[in-house]
């Protein structure tokens, strides 16, 4: 079926990138295969990947169906924080990688909630069922995945129009300064190592806010507000000024008794429910192996909030 997409305010904006934003359910290069497969027209025209648009054109999208796949349930445990008709969140493990991708044909996250039961959004036509986003494999935290086609829909929307809510925790280092700010970088695939993400003139816009909760000798705990969600855009952007991430091995540095992975995790989301539009909060406490390492550091700062505990779920109107 083809879907017909605007292209407002989007002037020198690349086709492929355009699309991409359009629909978070499918990867950039599956994005750039369609356009080349004429499978995506601006005005009625084929074009290519690298296009870059007025702004205001008429792009028809079609998505053919998918050869049926199939992907058998496995017995991994995963925490589950809410779920109703059309979603569902589970607190991710560190060390999960979300969907079924080259390398990780078994094992994910996606094998687990099939080994649950139940349904997820898009089972059997693709290797993704009911994923709207993403963690990286060593972050963990708060992760909303799609049982229905109305959910996917509705998630898929409101996180293509900034309506999502996600909030991280970071232990970084040293002390960002100013305290609270907003990084405004654009990120892109880094050219001299493809394997990374980078800082990029001309890349896609990525936008992250910062707050720092407190310090800890050399270091800063901070809560981040993630306003678009390109991948590693946390990391990257926290190296790119001068504050990586404590234990991240690809854009931080050794550091010598440091925690058991990367210090970032997935504390919060916030999203409309999709069947009444209620607004919906889930919050995980920072786990076991961070909290614990955490504690090592800031003994003797009792005065300090806690920010471990059980996870818990909050729902608004």
């Amino acid at each position: 079926m083809a879907e017909i997409i605007e292209a407002v305010g989007e002037a020198g904006a690349r086709l492929d990138r355009f699309l991409a934003d359009q629909r978070p359910d499918l990867s950039r290069a599956f994005v750039r295969t369609l356009i080349e497969t004429g499978n995506a027209t601006v005005n009625g025209k084929p074009a290519k990947p690298g296009l870059r648009l007025a702004g205001g054109e008429q792009i028809t999208l079609v998505v053919p169906t998918p050869a049926p796949l199939t992907l058998e349930g496995e017995d991994i445990p995963v925490p589950i924080l809410y779920e109703d008709e059309d979603l569902l969140v589970v607190d991710k493990p560190a060390g999960l990688v979300v969907h079924p991708a080259g390398g990780h044909e078994r094992g994910t996250l996606v094998h687990a909630l099939l080994g649950r039961g139940g349904q997820l959004a898009g089972v059997g036509e693709t290797a993704r069922p009911g994923i709207v986003h993403r963690l990286d494999k060593d972050t963990s935290g708060v992760l909303v995945v799609a049982k229905t086609a109305q959910g996917e829909r509705q998630l898929a929307r409101q996180i293509r129009e900034r309506r999502v809510v996600k909030t991280y925790l970071a232990l970084v280092e040293g002390h960002p300064s100013p305290p609270h700010g907003r990084i405004e970088a654009p990120i892109a695939r880094d050219p001299r190592h493809r394997q990374r993400m980078a800082v990029v003139a001309g890349g896609r816009e990525a936008i992250t806010e910062y707050r720092t909760l407190r310090t800890l000798g050399p270091l800063s705990l901070l809560e981040l507000n993630l306003i678009t969600g390109r991948t590693h855009q946390i990391r990257v952007h926290l190296a790119a000024i001068g504050h990586p991430v404590v234990g991240d091995t690809v854009y931080g540095r050794p550091r010598k008794n440091g925690p058991p992975r990367q210090f970032l995790h997935a504390h919060r989301i916030g999203f409309r429910r999709p069947r009444d539009g209620a607004w919906i909060e889930v919050e995980s406490p920072l786990p076991p192996d961070l909290a614990t390492w955490l504690e090592r550091q800031e003994r003797g700062a009792s005065d300090q909030p806690s920010l471990t505990g059980q996870p818990r779920s909050l729902r608004h109107s």
